[in-house]
């Protein structure tokens, strides 16, 4: 059963992400910035945006990352639009996925246990956690670009200057379980949310 578990959780976890990154690529291509076509990221094959040490983080902690799809914000036709849409694409991407994988969980649950019902499962799970955990605004993390697009320029400086030492900041957080704190209650909410939307539909 744990075995059939684990491959379960691989494609769920491997889809979440996959689409994240390329959500991300095809808004800012929408918004002006080539970039990250130029570089073969506007694609769905996990090949061109997973980081191994990232998806073992995510599984074994409940938060990792993917290669970041490469983006130049000087290309946007509008710097702080093109910013905020780019930043919320992945995220929001993975609550679409979220939404649509609960529905279908709900639907198929007189079926508890099948292969179907806890591979939806996973898919609500895992694109929950990657919503979540990019939506909070440490860098270099999209919700940390959100604010740097929606705040006022001094604030929004300050935020771009922490974009250097994002990841030591990040991984400080990370293994003293302090990103936790924020991370949980945020999956919480957005797990009451998407409960909320699922009995409209159902």
């Amino acid at each position: 059963m744990l075995g059939g578990s684990l491959l379960l959780r691989i494609p769920a976890l491997v889809v979440g992400i996959v689409f994240h990154e390329f959500a991300h690529g095809y808004v800012a291509d929408r918004m002006g910035d080539p970039t990250a076509r130029y570089s073969g990221r506007l694609t769905l094959n996990p090949v061109a945006h997973l980081d191994p040490i990232g998806i073992l983080m995510l599984w074994i902690f409940g938060f990792g990352w993917a290669k970041p799809v490469p983006i130049n914000p000087r290309n946007f036709r509008d710097f702080r639009r093109g910013l905020l849409f780019v930043s919320l694409a992945g995220p929001a991407m993975n609550l679409i996925l979220a939404f649509v994988s609960n529905v279908s969980w709900r639907l198929v649950d007189p079926v508890q246990g099948s292969i179907v019902s806890q591979l939806f499962f996973w898919m609500v799970f895992y694109n929950l956690v990657l919503a979540a955990f990019n939506l909070i605004p440490v860098p270099p993390l999209d919700g940390s670009k959100i604010l740097m697009a929606l705040l006022p320029g001094r604030q929004a400086r300050f935020f771009a200057q922490l974009q250097q030492y994002g990841w030591v900041i990040l991984l400080i957080l990370i293994f003293t379980g302090l990103i936790g704190s924020v991370l949980w209650p945020l999956i919480s909410i957005l797990e009451g949310l998407l409960n909320f939307l699922t009995r409209l539909v159902i």
